[in-house]
């Protein structure tokens, strides 16, 4: 009944008013002259050759970051000029909305590590190393902490250090042509940039896989797993930008509505553009679901041999994937996950920084292996010469080489050095203006969420309620469906009128 129901229901067009109002925006659009270039920088107050250009446009402030050749990948320079620029940005009266973009077919494809781990494998340049991680997390946690809105187009290729530019933003874009991964372990390192506070934060297990297996999400499944707020299409984001600059003093509110005239509605056909729902994501949330590695590797075994031959792929792909990570930075990076979850974004950092200092300072020699076997050397299909070379040979001794406060490598750590004001302040909610999280719609069906009155729900009200609270959010009745159709089953109490939903898997 639930799957005829949830079926029935996604065929339903979206909200009128909405729709008006796309209607609008982009009939606007249409009528007006030809947008620039959404990579076609400014002519006035940049230079052809700055690794960041910054842009003006009324109240509109924008960072694009100019190394196209290299994927916009962060060096010292671009950590330069970024900070004290996002900085007077922040305090200028001048200054409505803030915007960060890349130039090419990257938003950011991470930081330099290749030349961090050259600075990390000389004793004397060492320190180097572990400032440029320093000046990363610094700028990561000042655009979390913006007073101003601060909007990050992740219109292509977004991983490692440039998720850190974009995961705590209030406002994310995601377009057909994002590319997201957080992939340390790929390197022998650990997932950071904040990694440990919004991946272990986000539904289910989803966080830990990419944290784990280094694995990609593309397009409008970004927005899904609410690793990006919006999603709008590539070709609409010099619109975006017209019409952000057109906002003097806005309301984070205000923002959000510009932005979600701009969206596209999933394809009908398509609920999700995601693999990880269904069986797969049951599986993947089950199997994910542990504090240490083994157990996850042995569930993954289990599911590999399933019936259902798009788990069995799945599970196969997987450990796949886990195998030819390095064992010493799965060990940290579900570590620093599960602690993530407990700490601020603030205390998150301040726990990456200690882990990207051990790693710099040898507690383990995969960083420099891994680089220098995927990034120098570009192997393909070539498993690194990882030491330990198995799960097995990973004693706890090793995994406090990263954590505990006596361990050698930790000593003298650097502090981040950040505006008092940014640090006592209020950091915006980065799932405000997101997709409903699972949580929040599981809380709804229990009736313990705060608008819920304890009132069992329908599957049709439901979607209302969640219509009410997100009003003309493109994709929310698609994201509670397929919430609904993997946790809740009907309960019929025989009166021939209410089928009430019931979640089945009470935590």
């Amino acid at each position: 009944m639930l799957a005829a129901t949830f079926r029935r229901t996604m065929t339903q067009g979206a909200g009128r008013a909405a729709a008006s109002r796309r209607t609008a925006a982009l009939g606007q659009h249409l009528m007006s002259t030809s947008a620039p270039s959404p990579n076609a920088p400014s002519d006035q107050g940049s230079e052809a050759s700055s690794v960041v250009l910054f842009e003006s446009n009324s109240s509109l402030r924008t960072y694009i970051l100019n190394r196209p050749s290299k994927l916009n990948v962060l060096n010292d320079p671009m950590l330069s000029a970024l900070k004290p620029k996002i900085e007077e940005w922040n305090n200028s009266d001048l200054c409505g909305t803030i915007v960060g973009r890349g130039s090419g077919r990257a938003f950011c494809a991470g930081g330099d590590v290749a030349l961090v781990a050259t600075y990390a494998a000389d004793p004397a340049t060492r320190p180097r190393a572990i400032e440029f991680f320093q000046r990363e997390f610094e700028l990561d946690f000042i655009l979390a902490a913006l007073k101003r809105p601060y909007v990050a187009v992740m219109d292509g290729i977004t991983m490692g250090g440039g998720v850190g530019l974009a995961a705590n933003a209030p406002f994310r874009i995601a377009t057909e042509k994002t590319i997201f991964a957080m992939p340390e372990t790929k390197i022998g390192y650990c997932p950071d940039v904040g990694g440990s506070y919004f991946l272990s934060r986000l539904d289910g297990e989803i966080g830990t896989y990419l944290a784990l297996t280094a694995d990609t999400v593309a397009g409008r499944a970004v927005f899904e797993h609410g690793l990006a707020t919006h999603f709008i299409p590539s070709r609409r984001v010099p619109m975006l930008l017209e019409r952000l600059a057109e906002l003097e003093r806005p309301h984070p509110s205000l923002v959000d509505r510009t932005i979600e005239e701009l969206s596209e509605e999933p394809d009908r056909t398509s609920p999700s553009s995601s693999p990880f729902t269904g069986p797969t994501r049951v599986a993947l949330d089950y199997a994910f679901r542990h504090d240490t590695i083994e157990p996850i590797l042995k569930d993954l075994e289990t599911f590999s041999q399933s019936d259902n031959s798009d788990v069995a792929s799945w599970a196969s792909k997987t450990l796949s994937m886990l195998h030819m990570r390095s064992p010493t930075s799965l060990k940290v990076a579900i570590q620093a996950i599960r602690r993530g979850k407990k700490l601020s974004l603030l205390e998150a950092l301040e726990m990456e920084l200690r882990i990207a200092t051990a790693f710099c300072r040898g507690a383990s020699p995969d960083f420099i292996t891994g680089i220098q076997s995927v990034l120098v050397k570009k192997e393909k299909d070539v498993r690194p010469d990882w030491s330990p070379a198995t799960i097995e040979e990973i004693t706890p001794k090793i995994v406090a080489r990263f954590f505990d406060p006596e361990s050698p490598f930790l000593r003298d750590v650097p502090s981040l050095d950040l505006p008092a004001e940014l640090v006592s302040g209020t950091i915006a909610n980065p799932w405000k203006y997101a997709l409903p999280s699972e949580d929040e719609i599981r809380s709804l069906v229990l009736g313990s969420h705060v608008s819920g009155g304890g009132l069992a729900f329908t599957l049709e009200e439901l979607l209302a309620r969640f219509a009410e609270m997100r009003p003309g959010k493109m994709g929310v009745k698609e994201k509670v469906l397929e919430v609904v159709q993997r946790k809740c089953e009907l309960t019929d109490n025989n009166d021939g009128n209410r089928v009430w939903l019931k979640w089945k898997h009470q935590r």
